[in-house]
C-alpha cells in the first residue's frame, strides 16, 4: 500500500481534502475468463495497480500529483467468449457513456487531464475521446494500453502472448501473486484463421474465442514467474510516470 493519498479505492475525502490534484487516470479493464488460473478481473488488478506504481512514482520523481479512480470492470468482448459463464460483454455506446459521465464530473471539479490506462485489447477508446473533445474542450484526454507501452521482447520467452500468457500471468504473480494458480493453467493454444489475410491483417474480423482457443488462453504461461513480471512492470511504470509529468508540464504543441 502506497503512503500517498493517490487510490481512489482505499483513500478517504479526509486524507485527500486540501491536495491539488494536477490528473486523474482511470484504469479500465474487463470481466472475462483468463485461461483457468487467472481471476476474471485480471484486466482491472493489472490496469490498476500499474497506474498505482506509475502515479507513485510520478508524485515522487516529479511532484505531480494525480489520483487513481476505481477501475471500471466493463469490456467489449468476443463471440465465443462472451457466451462463457459470467463473461461480461459491455457496448460501445455502454462504454461511452460511462466514459463521458466520468469526464463530465472531472470538468466540473477543474481536474483538466485524464488518463486512461486500458488493460483489456479489445476496448477502443478513440473515437470516444475525439468526440468528447469536441464536448469538453478544456479536458484532456489521453489513451494508455499499458501492455503496449514496452516491447515484451528481452522480457517474456513465449512467442505467442496476447491473452493469459507469460506477459499478463508474470505481472499478475509480481503484484498479485495470491490470485495466480499456475497449477490449473491450460497451455493456451490457440489456431488462427482459415483466411491467411485475416491473419495477415488485410482485413480485420473479431475472432471466435470458442473456435480460436482451448482455455480461452492465447500463449502459454507455463514459463511466467513474479521475476519477469516485475523488471517488465518497472520498466513500463517509469515511462507512464514519464507520461504524467510531461502531460502536467508542458503543452501540446
Amino acid at each position: 500500500m502506497k503512503n500517498k493519498p493517490i487510490d481512489l479505492s482505499i483513500e478517504t475525502y479526509g486524507e485527500i481534502k486540501g491536495t491539488s490534484y494536477s490528473f486523474a487516470v482511470l484504469p479500465w479493464g474487463s470481466t472475462e475468463p483468463h485461461n483457468y488460473h487467472l481471476p476474471y478481473l485480471t484486466d482491472c488488478y493489472l490496469a490498476h495497480d500499474i497506474a498505482v506504481d506509475a502515479v507513485d512514482k510520478a508524485w515522487s520523481k516529479y511532484d505531480v500529483k494525480g489520483m487513481v479512480l476505481p477501475a471500471i470492470p466493463l469490456g467489449s468482448q468476443n463471440p465465443g467468449q462472451r457466451e462463457l459463464p459470467f463473461c461480461i460483454h459491455a457496448r460501445y455506446e455502454t462504454q461511452k457513456r460511462i466514459l463521458t459521465d466520468i469526464v463530465e464530473s472531472l470538468d466540473l471539479q477543474k481536474i483538466p487531464i485524464l488518463i486512461i490506462i486500458s488493460g483489456h485489447g479489445g476496448n477502443s477508446f478513440k473515437p470516444m475521446v475525439r468526440d468528447l473533445s469536441v464536448d469538453y474542450p478544456d479536458m484532456l484526454i489521453v489513451i494508455c494500453e499499458w501492455f503496449a507501452v514496452e516491447p515484451r521482447q528481452g522480457y517474456f520467452e513465449e512467442d505467442i502472448d496476447d491473452h493469459a500468457g507469460e506477459l499478463e500471468t508474470s505481472v499478475m504473480m509480481h503484484y498479485r501473486n495470491e490470485l495466480v494458480n499456475i497449477q490449473m493453467a491450460g497451455k493456451g493454444e490457440s489456431k488462427p484463421f482459415n483466411i491467411e489475410s485475416l491473419n495477415s491483417k488485410v482485413g480485420w474480423v473479431p475472432r471466435n474465442w470458442s473456435k480460436s482457443t482451448v482455455d480461452t488462453g492465447v500463449g502459454n504461461p507455463e514459463r511466467s514467474s513474479p521475476e519477469k513480471g516485475g523488471r517488465y512492470a518497472e520498466v513500463v511504470t517509469d515511462k507512464i510516470a514519464s507520461l504524467f509529468n510531461e502531460l502536467v508540464k508542458k503543452s501540446l504543441y
